[in-house]
Formats: C-alpha cells, sequence, structure tokens
C-alpha cells in the first residue's frame, strides 16, 4: 500500500519520508514484529537509524535485535554516540563484537572516539585480536590526519595480474570492502604504483594486463597529511576514493568520499564557529553542555569587552569637543557598525577565497588593490544617500538643529574613509594569519570589529575636528 502511495505522490520525499516513519511506528505499535523487521531490512540504512533514535529508550534496543547481522551494523554506524552508546549497553558480548567486526575500521575508530573509555574498553575486549590491533594503530595516528579517518578495507591488484583474474579477485574480496569501483595496484612490498577503475576492466580484453591498463599519475596523501589538505584534494581531482601511504611509500588504507563528506561538514562548522568568535567543539549543539559552552564562548566575550576600553580612553580624550557638538555622538554607533559591517564582507570573502585555494599569501597585493577599489565604490554610495538622509530626515523631518550640512559633511566624509579601512584590513589580516600559520577564520567578525571600532571613531573624531573647528 505504501509504495503505491510512493507512486502517485508528487515525489515529494520529506513527505515519503514522513509515511515510512508513520508505516515503522504503526507496526511497531501494532507488535507486530515480523512485518517490521522486513520493511527495516528493505529501507536504507540510514533511514533506519533515524527511526530507531526516535523511538522510547525502552524499546529501541529490542527492536535493534530484529535486524539482521549486516544490517545492524550498517545501522549502527549511522547512530549518533549517544545512540551507540545505548545499544552497547543493552546487548550481550558476542552481539557487539559480531558488530565490531561487521563494522568498517574507520567507522568503528569513530566510535571509539566518541564513546566513554568504560564503554571503549568493553568493545576492545570483546574484539578479535587482529581487529583489535588495527583499531589500536588507526587510534596512533595523529588527530585530524588521513592515517586517522581513513579505512583498511580496499581492493588491491597487482600489475601482472591479466583482466579475467583481476574480476575474479574483486568477485572474490570485494563484498567486505568500502569501495571496489577504484582498484589500487601495489608490487610485491606493498608500494603503490597506480590505480584501475572497475570500468577500465569491464572494457578491456579478458587477457589484457593490469600494468596496461592502470594510471601510473596517482593523487596520493601521507598518514600525517591533515583531512582539510585531503578534503581539498577530493575537491580539486574529482576522486571517488583516495589512497594514503606511509612514510615508504607503502598503501596502508584510503579515504573514501563519504568519510571526507563528514570532514569537510567538520571543517566548515569549525570555521563558523571561529568566524563568530567561539571556541571549536567536537561535539554537536544538541550534546553540548552548558558548561563546555561557557567554556568555548567566554574567552572572546571577555576579549572583545576588554578591547572596549580602547573605545572608552578615545571618548574620554574628546570628551570635550563632543560636549560642544552634541549633535556627532548621536552618529557613532551607526559608523562603527558600517565600518565592523564593511571590515566583516571583506574579512569574510577572504577566508572563504583561502580555505578553497583561490587566493594564496602571494596575492596579498592584489587583493588589497581590489578591495581598496570595491571600499571607494562602497563608502562614495554610502556617504552620498547618508548625507542626504541626514538633511531630509535628522535635519528636516525630525528637526534636529544640531544637524547642520557641515555636521552633514563630517558624518558623509568619514564613512568613506572608514569604509576604506576596514575593507583592507578586513582582507589583510587572514591573509597574514595564512602567511604565519594560523587559522584565517580567527581573523573574521569579532577581531575585524574591534579593531574597525576604535580606528573608526579615530577617524571620525579627528575628520570632525578638522572641518568643524573644534
Amino acid at each position: 500500500m505504501l509504495e503505491e502511495n510512493e507512486n502517485r505522490d508528487s515525489m515529494d520525499f520529506e513527505s515519503i519520508q514522513e509515511r515510512r516513519t508513520d508505516e515503522l511506528s504503526q507496526l511497531l505499535d501494532s507488535h507486530d514484529m515480523k512485518r517490521l523487521q522486513r520493511r527495516m531490512e528493505e529501507l536504507n540504512e540510514f533511514d533506519v537509524a533515524e527511526f530507531l533514535s526516535e523511538i522510547e529508550d525502552n524499546r529501541m534496543p529490542m527492536v535493534f535485535r530484529l535486524l539482521s547481522k549486516e544490517t545492524a551494523a550498517e545501522v549502527f554506524a549511522n547512530f549518533d554516540a549517544p545512540e551507540q552508546e545505548r545499544i552497547i549497553n543493552s546487548i550481550t558480548d558476542s552481539e557487539l563484537a559480531g558488530i565490531v567486526e561487521e563494522l568498517y575500521v574507520d567507522d568503528a575508530v569513530d566510535m571509539m572516539e566518541e564513546l566513554p573509555a568504560n564503554v571503549v574498553k568493553r568493545i576492545m575486549r570483546t574484539a578479535k585480536p587482529q581487529t583489535r590491533n588495527l583499531i589500536n594503530q588507526y587510534l596512533h595516528y595523529p588527530e585530524n590526519s588521513a592515517g586517522s579517518i581513513m579505512t583498511a578495507e580496499f581492493v588491491d591488484l597487482k600489475k601482472y595480474m591479466n583482466v579475467r583474474e583481476s574480476l575474479a579477485r574483486i568477485r572474490r574480496i570485494g563484498e567486505d570492502k568500502e569501495t571496489i569501483y577504484v582498484c589500487f595496484v601495489i608490487s610485491a612490498d606493498r608500494r603503490l604504483e597506480g590505480i584501475v577503475t572497475v570500468k577500465d576492466l569491464l572494457l578491456a580484453d579478458d587477457e589484457a594486463v593490469v600494468e596496461d591498463l592502470m594510471d601510473r599519475n596517482v593523487i596520493f596523501a601521507s598518514t600525517t597529511e591533515d583531512q582539510e589538505s585531503v578534503s581539498e584534494k577530493f575537491s580539486d581531482y574529482d576522486l571517488m576514493a583516495l589512497p594514503v601511504v606511509d612514510g615508504e611509500g607503502r598503501l596502508v588504507g584510503i579515504v573514501t568520499v563519504d568519510d571526507i563528506i563528514d570532514v569537510m561538514e567538520q571543517e566548515a562548522t569549525e570555521d563558523i564557529e571561529k568566524m563568530a568568535g567561539i571556541m571549536p567543539s567536537d561535539k554537536p549543539y544538541s550534546r553540548t553542555g552548558p558548561f563546555e559552552m561557557w567554556k568555548n564562548r567566554i574567552p572572546w566575550l571577555l576579549f572583545l569587552m576588554l578591547s572596549a576600553t580602547f573605545t572608552s580612553m578615545i571618548l574620554t580624550t574628546f570628551e570635550n569637543m563632543l560636549a560642544a557638538e552634541a549633535a556627532l555622538v548621536a552618529f557613532i554607533p551607526m559608523l562603527m557598525g558600517t565600518g565592523g559591517n564593511s571590515g566583516a564582507q571583506s574579512s569574510t570573502a577572504v577566508i572563504r577565497s583561502l580555505s578553497l585555494g583561490d587566493t594564496e599569501p602571494k596575492d596579498v597585493l592584489q587583493v588589497i588593490w581590489k578591495e581598496w577599489r570595491v571600499a571607494l565604490l562602497c563608502g562614495l554610495t554610502l556617504s552620498a544617500v547618508n548625507f542626504v538622509k541626514m538633511l531630509l530626515v535628522d535635519g528636516w523631518l525630525l528637526q534636529n538643529d544640531g544637524v547642520t550640512v557641515a555636521v552633514a559633511a563630517v558624518v558623509s566624509l568619514s564613512i568613506v574613509f572608514i569604509v576604506m579601512f576596514a575593507k583592507v584590513v578586513g582582507s589583510m589580516l587572514p591573509i597574514l594569519a595564512e602567511k604565519i600559520g594560523v587559522d584565517p577564520a580567527v581573523m573574521a567578525n569579532p577581531l575585524i570589529s574591534t579593531v574597525t571600532d576604535a580606528v573608526s571613531l579615530l577617524i571620525y573624531l579627528y575628520i570632525a575636528k578638522l572641518v568643524l573647528h573644534i
């Protein structure tokens, strides 16, 4: 019945997903376990994991046990850490061992890094010695390195094999491999010599030799290479899988595209947090406690609060001048906000360009020249609009006698110089950070705003002093 409804539907994926979840819930509520088991085996493992995560804690392990061993491992890999811990605490050691042996090594390593120490000890105790040694090997690679995210489940071939032998090997060992679409050609001492795709093998003659079909120009990563660099290679070369070699050039694993998507999401989240003035966290928002959030957020908030001391000192220095021309005070927030927004635009654009490899530190003069021209155009536009707005709205409509032509000219002229300064500095700081080896995302909104606030105030007050002679 559900399949018929789906065919009549206008291919609204979200509606289909909701109906599937409702159907599973109805089968569970009616205790029709056989149909529930059969239906879950037909669905994608991610959808099953989502369904199990939403049902009550006391029923979740029972429903999980309905799955076959292979499906259970795939569903388990799609759980978040809390659900994985809940399942582990509700199953026997033999059931746990079965799941661990069915998991790909990279998924098992990811699980170990998220779960509490006592749960990890139980997992390692139940795993086979070979699996345990492999997991330990992966855990010893540097955090966020290619070695820490790679998997050992790949198809390797020898260059002297012909197509018939190669396809026979793929059929024999491919079921337990994470990908078979790209095969890796290695020497007797496991050195990486080339790659060949299944497409190449299927389209070639049975007697053709792998050495004649393989691509020797292999893009690869080292085990200690940063995962962000690995993700850039996937993006630049449109890869499905990337071989990982040790210091002696021996193939030890591969990184697949599904793993690198998680890395890209993680790196993007980290950059967004840094740009917002938050210390990066490994946990998602829903699993981060208030105390940990406080630790992540308070450093930048303290810095920004204390940095406001410079603004207070500037205002104190020009206190008498502002008292003489009180109308100037009303436009300070607008000017500081304009400076901060202008700097944030430039810094965000440059940070993104740096992360994509579109801009490098050597391009600093080209970037500054471009941002200076943009700043001039933006500054003149904002200045002209502000001048008209001050005279018509503040002066005439609101009848503010303090807003004279001279005051409007001071504010408008200040906007031009403030925007030019903010955009140039906003583009320079991320490039400087990249040059000295600091994450450019640190040089984002909070720091840019801090710098531009103080300088914008100085520019405004000195222009006022020169033009108004106060």
